[in-house]
């Protein structure tokens, strides 16, 4: 059993990894990006874009909902924590583990709108059927080497995968979690140029039942990291234990030992060393089906939510009537349209060429697991007892039965994988900041020197000399978007918004400037106004598509439309103000003094008398009564 050596990182080595890992050139258009700089792009995105879905999507989407609906027992599934083996057959039967990859290897070739629209159907149903093909088609074999992979490689796994085999990503370690600096498992070179890898690694999704696995590793001559394939059936391949959850209770997840495998060279993902970035390029488009199965939940809360609060009734009136209640409601539904307009504009960018959705892929992944978290929270708080009783116990009652608890259990995992909510906002901080950095870098680099930051000036002022007037006056913006109608109001405001962040974001690294990077709430702050801002105006162009094209349902999406903008107004405006008027300082003090041990009496829970007699005393008293 292969056990991870300690490897130690300085703060400064970890932000050189991240750093040399990241993509430093765009290789296209961003929505959000120029939100950051302070331009609202409207005409990226408008007319909303809608790719028509293939014949064999439809049918595809009829058998797995009809299989969901009578050979998916979630109950069974949540309470034993096992998929069962005919439902691994039935989702091989259907071609669900090819869902993404091409015709021409075996698979369905669905697009990457068509396969999020499955993710949010499987979402309606079930937490852990999701996490199984999301983690094997969005980040497994399937999506790095379509990208990365060369075509013996697709030709040898990707055929597999269509035929049904599971697969793995493998980064997380004992001691590597957002900082892969500490990355431990290590490939050691052999004379033929093939590789001996060794290590561990830990809370591996699907790596109790993968059958090929893509595994991060260090090389011990050149300390690179390099993605590999590996076969599970490999010698010195061994799981270590299963590992268990509050929620997905039957995810095929845990602890993965490699010792001593060799690795051919030809099983290398991409180039040598590039394994960081052949990880987050895949991400880029792979996270977006965690928001997909939010969406999927968050249709269920709302229609949890109406069924419950229209019929029971209480003080003489259906709970919906009221007004609390009603409000809870109406932002489940406006948040759910909302995140279906910038999911499904995010998945429709990404098929595009000329667009580089590394931001609006981290928007729909943060925003969309966040809200659907609150929205879980409101669906419990709406249906009481009901919410927090189990599925089980409803049905032994003879009840309707709903499983909001279970929902509750499998969603929070979402604010965590596939990068945490803290993570995600600082990967789009520092995507934030790329342009102002090309810019006055010197101005932020702490190991800058004097002569460095003067060196800098001429191309500091020349660049805001002509870009930060623009931040105040921008367009004379009155009349503009009128053909929104109505809601050009809501428009007009986030371009508004968008030219007050951009200026926002260049008074704190003046204000800052080297330190700015330690300033995590400013920086989430900024990042929270951003993805509003984004989200409401996909709303909003969606909306006019729909009202343009005449849709049944086009009134009532102005209405949720014009309330989500409503509620983002008035969201972004507070984040605003707390950028520059907040207890920041206050929070990190206490923060540090409670891991100082300075309120570690908190923990005292029985605050018994310190002397021996008193102790002696009160125990009598106990006793006695």
């Amino acid at each position: 059993m292969a056990i991870n050596p300690t490897v130690n990182a300085t703060e400064d080595e970890s932000r050189a990894l991240a750093e040399a890992s990241r993509e430093t050139t765009w290789r296209g258009r961003s929505f959000v990006r120029e939100l950051f700089l302070g331009t609202l792009r409207v005409d990226w995105i408008d007319p909303y874009p809608e790719t028509p879905e293939s014949e064999d999507f439809k049918r595809f989407y009829v058998a797995m909902e009809s299989f969901l609906q009578h050979e998916v027992d979630s109950i069974k599934i949540d309470r034993e924590g096992e998929y069962g083996q005919d439902v691994i057959d039935g989702l091989r039967r259907l071609g669900a583990f090819g869902m993404k990859i091409d015709k021409k290897y075996g698979g369905l070739g669905l697009n990457q709108a068509e396969y999020c629209k499955m993710v949010e159907l499987i979402g309606s149903y079930d937490g852990s059927i999701v996490a199984l093909l999301s983690a094997h088609t969005s980040i497994g074999i399937p999506q790095p080497l379509k990208l990365f992979g060369t075509e013996e490689q697709k030709q040898k796994y990707l055929t597999r995968c269509a035929a049904g085999a599971i697969s793995a990503f493998a980064l997380t370690e004992p001691d590597v979690g957002s900082d892969p600096a500490r990355l431990a498992t290590n490939l050691e070179r052999t004379e033929d140029g093939d590789f001996i890898m060794s290590g561990e690694k830990l809370w591996i999704t699907n790596g109790t039942a993968a059958e090929l696995m893509v595994v991060m590793a260090r090389h011990n001559d050149t300390k690179r990291i390099s993605a590999v394939i590996v076969e599970m059936d490999w010698e010195g391949v061994s799981i270590g234990n299963r590992c268990r959850f509050m929620g997905l209770k039957a995810l095929e997840n845990g602890v993965i030992h490699f010792d001593k495998v060799k690795i051919p060279k030809e099983n290398l993902v991409g180039t040598e060393g590039s394994g960081l970035k052949v990880a987050l390029i895949t991400l880029n488009t792979g996270r977006l089906s965690l928001p997909a199965a939010c969406i999927g939940s968050n249709r269920r809360c709302v229609e949890w939510s109406r069924e419950f609060a229209s019929k029971r009734v209480q003080w003489g009136a259906p709970v919906g009537h009221h007004e609390a209640v009603a409000h809870k409601i109406a932002d489940m539904a406006a948040t759910t349209y909302a995140m279906e307009s910038w999911c499904h504009l995010a998945n429709e960018l990404a098929m595009r060429k000329g667009y580089d959705i590394r931001l609006e892929a981290a928007t729909a992944k943060e925003w969309g697991s966040t809200r659907n978290w609150d929205n879980i929270d409101d669906l419990m708080q709406v249906r009481g007892g009901r919410g927090y009783e189990t599925e089980q116990s409803q049905m032994d009652r003879g009840e309707i039965a709903r499983p909001v608890e279970r929902v509750m259990r499998d969603s929070r995992i979402n604010r965590i994988f596939e990068g945490s909510s803290e993570i995600m906002h600082l990967f789009m901080a520092r995507e934030m900041v790329d342009q102002h950095l090309k810019i006055a870098g010197a101005l932020l680099e702490k190991k800058a020197t004097v002569g460095d930051k003067i060196k800098a000036l001429p191309g500091i002022i020349a660049f805001y000399g002509r870009w930060y007037p623009k931040t105040w006056f921008g367009l004379f913006t009155p009349f503009r978007y009128g053909q929104f109608g109505a809601m050009a109001k809501h428009l007009r405001y986030a371009e508004r918004a968008s030219r007050r962040l951009a200026r926002n974001v260049f008074h704190g690294m003046v204000w800052y400037q080297a330190k700015l990077e330690k300033k995590q709430a400013f920086l989430f702050r900024t990042v929270d106004i951003a993805m509003e801002i984004a989200v409401l105006v996909a709303t909003i162009v969606r909306t006019q598509k729909l009202k343009k094209a005449g849709a049944p349902n086009a009134e009532q999406a102005i209405a949720l439309a014009d309330l989500h903008a409503k509620n983002a107004r008035r969201y972004i405006d507070d984040r605003f103000r707390a950028l520059w008027s907040n207890d920041d300082d206050a929070k990190y003090k206490v923060g540090r003094q409670v891991l100082d041990g300075d309120h570690a009496w908190l923990e005292d829970q029985t605050r018994v008398p310190e002397t021996t007699e008193a102790k002696t005393d009160a125990a009598d008293q106990l006793v006695a009564k």
